[in-house]
């Protein structure tokens, strides 16, 4: 039995029509056409069928149509519909720049295929631990529900900016991004 395929040609035309910005996904309602074997893996490469796609405009293009719902990942179009899977999260952001804003300093974070996020009140960062290594995972808000994991360079480099505050009775990093603080973790 044949996997479906994924009209490259259409989400050219839609990337094209939305210029540098993301399509209106969420205004599509299109029919679902069945999972391919494409992977996002944690490093944040892009896999088909096995092989990683090396040509990061084709990687770009995939993620302007990336799409999570309930809980799954599509690429998404106004005629189709494909499941992928991702293994962590579908972003990798992989540089972090500081700002002066209205409201005090700004992370803005950029990731491998382009996206940038500023956090703050409509983006938020948080650090999970792995119950088995304790090993943090920081994410941001991205779009459309969809994370971003940040490299660990990147989240040493916020290690180095953050600050030493008492919140709840513990000893914290945190960094504020738009009056925002965010809590990296505890001070050992």
């Amino acid at each position: 039995m044949s996997q479906p395929g994924f009209d490259l040609s259409e989400a050219s035309k839609v990337i094209e029509k939305s210029g540098e910005g993301i399509p209106p996904l969420d205004k599509w309602n299109p029919d679902f056409c069945g999972d391919i074997d494409m992977c996002i893996a944690r490093d944040g490469k892009w896999f088909y069928q096995g092989t990683i796609i090396s040509r990061p405009a084709m990687v770009k293009l995939f993620s302007k149509v990336l799409w999570l719902e309930e809980g799954k990942y599509f690429l998404k179009t106004p005629v189709e519909k494909v499941g992928i899977e991702v293994e962590d999260a579908p972003f990798l952001m992989t540089e972090v720049q500081v700002q002066e804003g209205e409201n005090g300093p700004e992370y803005q974070f950029v990731s491998t295929t382009g996206d940038k996020v500023v956090i703050g009140k409509e983006h938020s960062l948080w650090v999970e631990e792995c119950s088995e290594t304790s090993e943090p995972s920081p994410y941001v808000d991205v779009r459309f529900g969809m994370k971003g994991l940040l490299h660990r360079n990147v989240f040493y480099e916020l290690v180095e900016l953050a600050i030493e505050r008492e919140i709840d009775n513990k000893q914290v990093l945190v960094i504020e991004s738009q009056g925002v603080t965010f809590i990296l973790g505890e001070v050992s």
